[in-house]
Order: structure tokens, then sequence, then C-alpha cells
């Protein structure tokens, strides 16, 4: 699988272009900010973008996704339980940001969907807990799962934000995360890489 990470947006957000090394079809993941960039990306891999997809819709996911679906003519993605965010501007008020364009998302994201870019199939995870509408991407075949601010390096999602809970994040994280394989790698909404092994025995919230 083509992974390509970029690191956008004044928060260091993963935005993630992803696509198959054969049919050259790609989603983009998180499109915080910065679109030409994330263009630029899509252009150099010689992708197809198909999907323009939303683990959830903080202003830190969000800033481009409007630009970037526009431009590749790809549908948006993402959980109606995140639509009021997404339609606050992502929360940007709260940080003294101004709410960047929106746009009326093309696919609702369920529990249990199935979204296929060339010959990977992610299974869609709802993830609630970091935000009301949350869900990860995971691809069972590969081993990789693109989990956005719900697990992190040593670390878990705020739950302090509005449509935040700490018990739904943990129950996300222990009943839908905890139980991949250990070697399952976790490209998180921030920071580096990481495995659900190495998470399980080394994380201190969990």
């Amino acid at each position: 699988m083509i992974i390509e990470t970029l690191v956008v947006s004044p928060f260091a957000a993963n935005c993630y272009v992803i696509g198959c090394e054969e049919s050259k079809s790609g989603a983009i993941i998180d499109p915080g900010d910065e679109a030409g960039r994330i263009l630029q990306a899509v252009k150099r891999l010689g992708l197809k973008i198909e999907y323009v997809l939303l683990t959830h819709a903080h202003i830190d996911h969000i800033g481009a996704a409007k630009e970037v679906s526009e431009a590749t003519q790809a549908p948006l993605a993402l959980h109606k339980a995140d639509l009021p965010l997404l339609q606050a501007g992502g929360g940007g008020p709260r940080f003294g940001l101004p709410a960047p364009p929106c746009k009326e998302p093309d696919l609702w994201l369920e529990e249990g969907d199935k979204i296929t870019v060339g010959r990977y199939t992610f299974e869609i995870l709802f993830t609630p807990g970091h935000a009301p509408g949350h869900v990860c991407f995971y691809q069972p075949r590969s081993g990789i799962i693109f989990d956005g601010d719900v697990l992190f390096q040593g670390s878990i999602g705020r739950f302090d934000l509005p449509g935040g809970n700490y018990e739904t994040l943990m129950r996300s994280i222990n009943e839908k995360l905890m139980t991949l394989p250990d070697e399952t790698i976790v490209y998180s909404g921030h920071g580096p890489r990481t495995t659900i092994g190495r998470e399980r025995v080394s994380n201190p919230f969990l």
C-alpha cells in the first residue's frame, strides 16, 4: 500500500494520502490544512482519489476537506454524529480560529461499512469518546489502522473537548483497538506510528 504522511496545520496533524500500487486508486484521510501541499502529493504519486475520509470533524482534521474534495471530485465521508461539529467549524472558534470552509458530506460512515481503494478494503470502526462520531479505518490484510485521535504512541486522545467522554473513549480503545492483533500498525492523527502490541504493554493510560 502507498502511504504518505503529511504533517499539516498549526496543530501538527497527520494527513494521510494512501493508494493502491496496482490500480493507482487512492484516498485522503484527514486533510487538516494545506490543501495545495496535499494535492501536490496526490499528483506526484499519480493517484486517482476515490474518497476524502474524515476520522472526525475537529478543525485540525477538516481544514482542507472542502477544497481537497472539490479539487479531486471525490466524495467527502464522515460519521453523521459529527455533522454538528463539522457545521460548527470543527471547534475552531473555541481556539480563536476562524471556521474553515465547510461542505455537506457526500457519504455517511457507519460501523461495519467497508471502503474499497483499489485492492484494499477498509473496515469502518465506530470509536467515539474523543468526538461523538469518531471512526477508524482498519485494513486487516495489511495489518494497519488509521485511528485519528483515539490512540497515540504513549497516550490517548483528549476527552475534555465538547462531545468528548473519558469512559466512552476507553471503551472504544479496549473494545475496538485492543482486540486487534499486536502487530497491527497504528497510524494516528498526531505523532509517530506505533503498534497495538506496543501500546498494550507500555501505554500508561492502558
